[in-house]
């Protein structure tokens, strides 16, 4: 009885280092992925660029940015065929799993996609939603990796990560959706309400990113933003309020993708920093996790053993010690549950809100923000949260959607 419970006090630390172990190779495939989004992100605007010049501008530069979004890619095949990452032994892998499979298959659809913008054959807004699915499901596998995290402080930095990387992916389709309307040296009113919806849904990902992440990454953070440069503000302004602009529509669009590069480029140095900050969490959760296991065995090593294992009576002092190691890691394990459990309510929130937010966009055609928009407006006219109305939205399109499929029948 006594070493089958002290077994099972050691298999519950290890396996708690396992789980950190697999976090930590995730971490270094959201990072992977950070870099992936990146270079699409580039790839997009310039893309945007080439096509609204009638393919006059930055033929060359599609190709580098094709080149480099291949390096980033083949890092991510390499990571996925590590040790670590596949395999019976993943723990709460299904989701993961399907995530992972979505973003193989838009990476697929890359190749397909380039020729189009190569060949004029695809128009700029069919170019900009294609890249924004195949960056979409990037975001989603980072969101997977926080909703399956055991472990409070990886979480917080996962969601700070996410919620920072949701916030750039709107910065860089602010980037393309402009440099295609200085391109045109036109805004009307559709595009300046695009831009005004990417730059409000910009701000609430950056104040989400605020709650979760650590000091070193907000104060790099509040310096990138106080670097913003006066052009920048300036072609902002312009978009904004149907200024027509001056000046040769090639020149503007490369000047305005010039600029706010400049500030994308700055959010990616933040990025980096939570990466950092996250793969410096995991291990030290494994450092910490490893020292418990082993001050573990130490305590193990120093009780009086009994003089059967298969005594129905133990010691007193042996069996004081065994309750003590089984309830120091009870605590510590109800404590990481409380803090799990907080996280967990407002995960499940953030994601009904995402689903219901995709729903809207696959089935109406509207925009990240547009969607938010809808959902907020719709639980302010019911005084409801907006994950109420998001899974209320969920419920109804399940309901529909098998009464459709019955009527088939």
């Amino acid at each position: 009885m006594t070493l089958s419970a002290l077994s099972f006090v050691q298999e519950s630390k290890k396996s708690e280092i396992a789980c950190l172990q697999q976090l930590l190779q995730l971490g270094k495939l959201v990072g992977a992925v950070s870099q992936m989004i990146h270079v699409l992100q580039r790839e997009r605007g310039t893309a945007n660029i080439f096509l609204c010049s009638h393919g006059e501008t930055w033929r060359e530069q599609l190709s580098e940015r094709a080149r480099e979004a291949q390096v980033a890619e083949k890092t991510i095949n390499q990571l996925l065929t590590s040790e670590g990452l596949t395999g019976p032994n993943m723990v709460n892998a299904s989701r993961l799993f399907s995530r992972i499979a979505s973003v193989l298959h838009s990476l697929s659809t890359l190749p397909q996609l380039r020729k189009q913008v190569l060949g004029l054959s695809i128009s700029q807004p069919e170019a900009m939603r294609a890249y924004n699915d195949v960056i979409r499901t990037h975001l989603a596998l980072v969101f997977e990796t926080a909703d399956i995290s055991g472990d409070p402080s990886i979480s917080r930095a996962l969601l700070a990560m996410f919620s920072f990387m949701q916030g750039k992916e709107l910065a860089g389709q602010e980037r393309a959706t402009a440099a295609a309307g200085f391109a045109a040296r036109h805004f009307d009113d559709i595009a300046r309400q695009q831009l005004l919806g990417l730059i409000d849904s910009q701000e609430r990902c950056f104040q989400t990113f605020t709650e979760f992440a650590d000091a070193r990454s907000l104060a790099l953070w509040q310096q990138q933003r106080g670097q913003d440069s006066s052009d920048f503000e300036r072609f902002r302004r312009i978009a904004c309020t149907l200024i027509t602009p001056e000046g040769e529509a090639t020149d503007l669009a490369l000047r305005w993708f010039s600029v706010s590069t400049a500030r994308i480029d700055g959010m990616k140095r933040v990025e980096d920093t939570l990466e950092d900050v996250l793969m410096a969490s995991c291990r030290q959760r494994i450092h910490e996790a490893q020292t418990s296991l082993a001050l573990q065995q130490q305590d193990i090593e120093k009780m009086p053993q009994p003089e059967s294992h298969y005594s129905a009576l133990l010691p007193p002092q042996l069996s004081r010690s065994v309750l003590e190691l089984v309830e120091q890691q009870s605590r510590q394990l109800q404590a990481l549950d409380a803090e799990l459990s907080r996280l967990r309510v407002m995960l499940a929130e953030r994601k009904l809100i995402e689903r219901a937010k995709g729903l809207l966009m696959q089935h109406h055609g509207l925009t990240e923000p547009q969607a938010h928009k809808t959902l907020l407006e719709m639980a302010m006219n019911q005084n409801k949260k907006l994950s109420e109305i998001a899974d209320a939205m969920l419920a109804v399109s399940a309901v529909l959607g098998k009464n459709g499929r019955n009527a088939g029948q």
